[in-house]
């Protein structure tokens, strides 16, 4: 792999819990600056607000995925990430983030569709399992809030890295969810990001081995808690197209494979059911891509790329989720959707709320050299 190799010196994995704003805050900026990253945090934002919130078409139905606002991502290393440049680098106290969980439970279109919400995504653009940066108390108001109004609610999903995952914890969430006037499955979502250790760790500075993921998942297990993993399409500079859909075909093998090292004894199912969602890497502002693409040395993945990546899960137990939105965060032209990719565009949603192979098969048909 012709992959160029960035120096990223004196990474350390970070404690479970800091309990102190300050220090959180300095370990923000020590991993912003070992990351190479040149963005700044948002300050301005109103922090009774969530930072962005959508809906989404999915084979489960419909998804509400919110971004709230909190203080940003520990970690902050990830080579294409500026995610952490939607948040504050300052605590955001608890009272605020329970005033962003009214605010979404308020709003008009959640309230008219209420009813038809299946999925609800708790992201906070980093680890919302992080009680130094998600409030406990703001993450229950939430669990209380989405029994209150989502009657018909199947999956709640929480953004985190692996460290900050605690068994007291997610007992606790799985049996407020098991309250509600529907079972409630909770579904962790990792960024697992490349298969290649090399591209995972040296490159992208993820900080996840296979192991912790391993273990993660045997740790779920006993209580079927669902696996969201997400995916990045040629995630570091000097990555060819063919070697990133390989690192996908590698990822949909491996995660295959993990999902079945956990079967039920009676059924022979998956006690962790794992889900892709597969981002093809937009040019982040303020991060080592955006150099790398404005002298040349970096393009971001085509939809045919992605197409061609995720088509080999048919086989597999996995479901997928291709993601179609840069979030507004992509240096002018360096998004992986081009004008004229809108037919494309509306064939990927087509698979995603199916899961139907034959609208990716059509994508690639339609790409043909």
């Amino acid at each position: 792999m012709s992959v160029k190799s960035y120096q990223h010196q004196g990474v350390k994995e970070m404690p479970s819990q800091a309990h102190d704003p300050d220090r959180v805050a300095e370990m923000i900026l020590r991993g912003t600056d070992a990351g190479g990253k040149t963005y700044v945090f948002d300050e301005q934002h109103d922090p009774t607000k969530p930072t962005q919130w959508w809906f989404q078409e999915s084979d489960e139905g419909l998804v509400l995925f919110v971004v709230f606002y909190t203080q940003a991502c520990r970690w902050s290393r990830c080579l294409a990430c500026n995610l952490p440049s939607t948040c504050s680098k300052h605590n955001v106290p608890w009272r605020d983030l329970l005033a962003q969980i009214n605010f979404i439970f308020n709003l008009p279109e959640v309230q008219e569709k209420k009813m038809k919400i299946r999925r609800f995504i708790a992201s906070n653009n980093g680890s919302v399992l992080d009680q130094d940066t998600f409030s406990s108390m703001a993450l229950m108001h939430l669990v209380v809030m989405v029994n209150l109004y989502f009657h018909n609610l199947e999956v709640f999903t929480v953004e985190t890295r692996p460290e900050y995952v605690e068994a007291p914890e997610l007992d606790y969430l799985a049996r407020g969810l098991s309250e509600g006037d529907t079972p409630t499955t909770l579904e962790l979502a990792v960024g697992f990001e490349a298969f290649d250790e090399h591209v995972r760790n040296d490159l992208l500075f993820k900080g996840l081995s296979l192991e912790k993921l391993e273990r993660l998942v045997a740790s779920m297990a006993p209580y079927r808690f669902r696996l969201k993993c997400y995916l990045m399409l040629k995630p570091v500079p000097g990555m060819t197209r063919e070697e990133s859909i390989t690192d996908i075909h590698n990822a949909i093998t491996y995660l295959t494979q993990l999902s079945e090292k956990h079967l039920d004894s009676v059924t022979g199912e998956p006690l962790v059911r794992i889900n892709i969602h597969v981002n093809p890497t937009y040019v982040a502002k303020g991060t080592p891509l955006e150099p790398a693409f404005a002298h040349g040395n970096y393009k971001p993945p085509t939809l045919r790329d992605v197409a061609l990546a995720v088509l080999p899960s048919e086989a597999s137990p996995l479901t997928v989720f291709i993601s179609l939105y840069d979030e507004g965060l992509a240096v002018p032209d360096g998004s992986f959707r081009r004008p004229g990719d809108e037919v494309l565009a509306t064939l990927i949603e087509s698979f995603n709320s199916t899961q139907d192979y034959d609208f990716l098969r059509r994508v690639v048909e339609l790409t043909e050299p």
